[in-house]
């Protein structure tokens, strides 16, 4: 199943402090109606930091349900325990994930060849398609594009989320790793550009707010109208800002919410938006024509 377009990161419901699968299935079905291209379920945007790991696997299993083979499920399955991840990847693999979506190792701060020894071993323990998320605000290292090149040696994976935010990275992949290897976008700000170098998508967080414009946005840049995706860029524009001034997935979970779609409700450590970003929020989501 072919991999590429818009990619919402999706929120995982909260129903006090339980999982809202009722929410999530409906999501799912929302989401693939408003023509996204593909869903991560479990990703950050979805609190797999303070998620069980039996919730975790009940997310993915419910989304790979849900989506009964519409778009591609793409597992979020990372770790910085090699021996954790590789028990995500077997799961996902075993309920039906198209591919899985694995961060580089945050916190412990693995060298380089560190890398390449933990997304070996990933790879050679299950048959699922990988992707590697390179994040390194998060995770801290950051994964050079010589090291990729070898890891895309390896028949299984497949390409990355780059969430450098450095735009040229887009191009030295591509020479490193060669054209076939999916380059996707973390950023929504910066998709336009990631595009135009080789990019094939985004991983998104706004496409949970604004999925439909989302979906249009690349699929303009991917027919190379870029004039129609600048049009839908500055409508979506103050929407990435805003679901960003706060923690991401609490932006999205808000901005759901107003639309009636599931709670606000997140996980300690995070809170809910103050009142500055929720105001932040209703004028984005107006000027992108999502609020009256």
């Amino acid at each position: 199943m072919q991999i590429r377009g818009s990619i919402p990161a999706l929120v995982t419901p909260l129903k006090d402090n339980a999982l809202d699968i009722d929410a999530l299935h409906a999501l799912v079905e929302w989401q693939i109606t408003e023509g996204s291209h593909g869903l991560v379920p479990v990703g950050t945007t979805g609190e797999s930091p303070t998620l069980s790991h039996d919730e975790h696997k009940r997310v993915v299993e419910e989304v790979v349900r849900a989506a009964a083979g519409r778009v591609p499920v793409i597992a979020g399955a990372g770790s910085n325990n090699t021996i954790e991840a590789i028990g995500f990847l077997r799961h996902a693999q075993e309920v039906g994930a198209d591919a899985a979506l694995v961060v580089t190792p945050y916190y412990n701060k693995p060298t380089q060849e560190g890398l390449i020894a933990h997304y070996r071993a990933l790879h050679d323990a299950c048959d699922l398609p990988i992707i590697i998320y390179n994040i390194p605000g998060r995770s801290v290292v950051d994964m050079m594009p010589d090291t990729m090149a070898r890891l895309a040696e390896l028949p299984r994976i497949i390409g990355v989320k780059d969430a450098t935010g450095k735009l040229e990275r887009v191009s030295l992949q591509r020479m490193a790793c060669g054209p076939d290897f999916l380059q996707l976008s973390g950023e929504d700000a910066t998709a336009p550009g990631f595009n135009a170098q080789g990019g094939v998508g985004c991983i998104s967080v706004t496409a949970n707010v604004a999925p439909r414009l989302c979906s249009e946005f690349q699929e303009a840049t991917l027919a190379g109208d870029y004039a129609r995706a600048l049009e839908i860029h500055d409508r979506l524009m103050p929407l990435h800002v805003a679901i960003f001034a706060e923690p991401g997935l609490v932006g999205a979970k808000y901005g759901l919410s107003q639309l009636g779609r599931c709670r606000e409700e997140v996980r300690l450590p995070l809170l809910g938006l103050t009142d500055t970003a929720k105001a932040r929020m209703d004028a984005a989501m107006r000027h992108a024509g999502l609020l009256n």
